[in-house]
């Protein structure tokens, strides 16, 4: 690589960038902003569900109309968890985690200066931002945003004249999402083609930190999943616009007897599922390998069952695509093929099960180096681990009938994917950012941020478990009509507390990351004494990543603390980078 490539100006370093260390950047803070405006539409649905009927000078100065009088119409309840649980899933957890950590970490941690395709990776982002301002845009058209829950069953999609959210609100949200789908395919092609071929000499595919095999594997998923929901989309566009039938059949509204013959909503479902599963996955699959890497290198020991890691990432990735009507048990499903689907569902607890045991045996005896990245990981650990126990409740055919589209089903996968996702992506916001910026985060703002988080997280979502059990349906924006629920509007306000004491804690966050980008203190070249190949490059970014040759690697990444033949330290310190030559009488893993 020639050291005399154009001078950049600002709008090709900043805004037009090719550099996968600034697009990971841009990724990290679209996703920010895109989490603070989901994180507070839920403090202001909680506000609702808490305290129903009662007015909120907050409510009317955000929603204006939908909120005259400081009370939130249904219609706009609705809107808000519908918006809520697309911008969380899809641009917060999909987007930024992926987005930020494959973009930043894939070059770096296998060897290569930059992404196979740099110009694709610009144009993955800005689609994405596109797809972020569409949907932000439509909270401000008269009719409303889309209604339909985040899952858009029709046909309350399917129908524009159905409820106020299901006109323009609907449209817009259809074209971000496919917009959103085209970005998240352009990410994972290059993702997948730079970890095949662009490895530097040594970097078998046996030596890769479990970082980029997560990454790798998600990507796959992506690429073979987010084109369905794609289909589904624009076979929904056309019911919508062009009068087909795919999803639609035998329909009155308001009296009149509508043309749609043949269709099932079902079908969509289907099709909608069969990403929305996957989709767990493409979620938290990134997050467990960030949590694998974090957990090694502050354990100071190398990572439990490497292999094993791998096999349980693969098997998780083959497994998610056959699972998806364990969402659709109440469907109507015949009760053979919902016994299989309950099947393929508690077998993909056995990988999980893999990995929260080799996480637990990593820490196990180790020199625990207590930092926020370490208590965010093991924080992930516990949110996982209790949220997947009631998966395997839900994943059962005969019991999931009694607590479907329940407050059950919101906290199991708000624990296991919202809260284990975001937990995931904290730690690697605080091990990567020396990094990504130059700079130290405050260590004890850290502890503060994660302590009020993870109390408020499990405030919010374990009481809700019960209150599922107790038979509240989600999505009702008041439940006053109805006396057997009572007593539970105590259990409301208490996780509405929680709620409003967790979103406000992530202010601590965002003092702590823009102030550290400007005055944090300067990072040495590798804070944290690991092994892979990012903290060979020089604090200060350069253009291809490695000023001279690209490393040669000999050893895979997670030779902590090991010993020679004498019982003493290899070189007298704990850790050994990958781009070290195995000594002589020194046992390669």
């Amino acid at each position: 690589m020639s050291d005399h490539h154009h001078k950049e100006t600002f709008v090709t370093k900043y805004i037009f960038s090719q550099d996968h260390k600034m697009i990971a950047k841009q990724y990290l803070i679209t996703g920010i902003i895109m989490g603070c405006i989901g994180v507070f539409m839920s403090m202001l649905f909680r506000l609702q569900l808490a305290y129903p009927e009662q007015s909120f000078s907050i409510i009317e100065a955000f929603l204006g109309r939908a909120g005259e009088g400081g009370v939130m119409t249904p219609d706009m309840y609705l809107s808000l968890v519908t918006i809520h649980g697309t911008i969380m899933v899809f641009f917060v957890l999909t987007a930024a985690l992926s987005g930020t950590f494959s973009n930043l970490l894939i070059p770096f941690q296998i060897g290569a200066r930059d992404m196979a395709s740099p110009f694709l990776n610009m144009l993955s982002y800005w689609l994405f931002f596109l797809a972020s301002v569409i949907m932000i845009a439509s909270l401000f058209i008269e009719t409303g945003p889309a209604n339909a829950g985040w899952t858009i069953y029709p046909p309350l999609s399917a129908l524009p004249q159905a409820i106020s959210g299901s006109g323009l609100g609907m449209t817009l949200w259809l074209i971000s999402m496919a917009i959103f789908i085209a970005s998240s395919l352009m990410g994972s092609l290059n993702y997948i083609v730079t970890v095949l071929n662009m490895r530097t000499i040594g970097m078998k595919m046996t030596r890769l930190p479990l970082t980029i095999w997560s990454f790798f594997v998600t990507a796959i998923i992506g690429v073979v999943s987010f084109p369905v929901l794609f289909a589904a989309a624009l076979l929904l566009i056309m019911d919508r616009s062009f009068g087909t039938s795919f999803f639609l059949s035998d329909i009155y509204i308001a009296g009149e007897v509508l043309h749609y013959k043949g269709g099932s909503p079902v079908l969509f479902e289907h099709l909608f599922w069969f990403l929305g599963h996957p989709e767990v996955y493409i979620v938290i699959l990134p997050a467990m390998g960030i949590v694998s890497e974090v957990m090694a290198t502050n354990s100071r020991k190398p990572i439990f069952g490497y292999r094993a890691m791998i096999i349980s990432i693969i098997a998780i990735a083959f497994l998610s695509t056959i699972v998806w009507g364990h969402h659709m048990f109440v469907t109507g499903m015949n009760p053979f093929l919902g016994s299989v689907f309950t099947f393929t569902t508690l077998l993909i607890a056995i990988p999980s099960a893999v990995k929260a045991f080799n996480w637990t045996t990593t820490i196990w005896k180790g020199n625990l180096q207590m930092n926020p990245a370490m208590l965010y990981s093991i924080g992930f650990v516990s949110t996982f681990i209790t949220g997947g126990l009631t998966g395997l409740i839900l994943g059962d055919s005969a019991i999931d009938i009694n607590v479907h589209d329940t407050y059950f089903v919101v906290a199991h996968f708000h624990l296991v994917m919202g809260v284990s996702a975001i937990f995931g992506m904290f730690a690697g916001i605080y091990h990567w950012f020396p990094k990504m910026y130059g700079k130290m985060m405050n260590k004890d703002l850290g502890y503060l941020h994660f302590w009020i988080t993870a109390i408020a997280a499990y405030g919010v979502f374990f009481p809700m478990h019960f209150v599922g059990l107790a038979g509240l349906p989600r999505r009702y924006y008041n439940n006053t009509a109805f006396p057997i629920f009572d007593d539970l509007l105590h259990i409301n306000k208490v996780m509405t507390v929680f709620a409003i004491i967790g979103g406000l804690a992530q202010l601590i966050f965002l003092a702590n990351f823009f102030f550290s980008i400007y005055k944090g203190k300067k990072a040495p070249k590798n804070p944290w004494h690991s092994n892979t190949l990012e903290w060979t490059t020089e604090v200060e970014h350069i253009h291809g990543n490695w000023a001279g040759e690209l490393p040669t690697v000999y050893r895979w990444a997670y030779d902590y603390s090991k010993l020679d033949s004498n019982g003493e330290l290899w070189g007298g310190q704990d850790y050994t980078v990958q781009t070290v030559p195995i000594r002589e009488g020194e046992e390669e893993f």
